[in-house]
């Protein structure tokens, strides 16, 4: 899926909400662990019963790697059935030297030779420049390298200031600018840093910014709008528990869409706030 294509989208489903599939089957109800895949059923029932309400889905690789050679196949038939009008996005946060990040590439962007076909992986980019080109080098897929992330650890690193004040993040999304485009880089912001989107979009002004931390984790949906969004959106908010675990019932499904359908509102009254619609 192209920058245009994923726009179209947005404001096709008048919705920038990503679905977390973040699957661990001690979370899952349990009525599921009987089934004969049960990350597969799961996940089959929340993409169903959310499809219309977001444009992007976002699996863990950890949660299915975690399970062995089943978690590995949970995940490919899952990435089977993503739909296609849905921005897929492997959540691997993989990095390392160019030959090695090569391998992961073709790991998650080419089926021919793994039977995965992800639209974008995230990248940690701590190693430079040949962690992240080599997954430049595959046609209509995106990088989408953590920036500013809302975890706690994120102070240990990254808000560190160099001689002239500038932040470890912001020196970042200036290099790995220089390595791509707005057209197949995304970056990752947390939620949970509010105001920080203002420096975040002095240097990536035009660029897609993936957004962990909404719900769950207390980021305001209303301050990232506030401060992050721009005139196409830009703006990919992704929510795992909140949607996902709603229910360990039989209605975990209905739950999920709720819960997705609350946040979608909210969605399409900021971007008609915002001047996108």
């Amino acid at each position: 899926m192209n920058k245009q294509e994923l726009i179209n989208q947005i404001k096709s489903k008048r919705s920038f909400l990503c679905v977390g599939l973040d699957t661990d089957l001690t979370k899952i109800p349990e009525h599921l662990l009987d089934e004969e895949d049960p990350i597969f059923t799961f996940n089959k029932a929340i993409i169903e019963a959310t499809a219309d309400l977001c444009v992007a889905y976002k699996p863990n690789i950890a949660f299915y790697e975690s399970y062995g050679v089943k978690g590995w196949e949970s995940l490919r038939k899952t990435s089977e059935i993503l739909p296609k009008d849905c921005f897929s996005i492997a959540d691997a946060k993989r990095g390392d030297i160019g030959n090695t990040s090569k391998m992961y590439a073709q790991a998650f962007f080419n089926p021919e030779v793994s039977g995965l076909n992800f639209d974008s992986i995230t990248i940690a980019p701590y190693m430079g420049e040949d962690s992240v080109t080599p997954f430049l080098d595959f046609d209509g897929k995106w990088a989408i390298v953590l920036a500013l992330t809302s975890n706690q650890g994120s102070l240990d690193f990254q808000n560190f200031k160099n001689s002239t004040g500038k932040q470890l993040f912001e020196e970042v999304i200036d290099k790995v600018n220089t390595w791509g485009t707005d057209e197949n880089i995304m970056y990752v912001v947390g939620a949970t840093r509010g105001e920080a989107f203002v420096k975040i979009r002095e240097h990536a002004p035009d660029h897609f910014l993936l957004v962990p931390g909404v719900g769950a984790q207390g980021g305001s949906l209303a301050d990232v709008c506030q401060y992050g969004m721009n005139k196409d959106c830009g703006l990919l908010v992704n929510s795992t528990r909140g949607i996902i675990y709603a229910s360990k019932g039989k209605d975990f499904a209905d739950r999920a869409r709720e819960e997705a359908l609350i946040l979608q509102k909210e969605m399409e009254e900021q971007l008609s706030l915002h001047g996108v619609l």
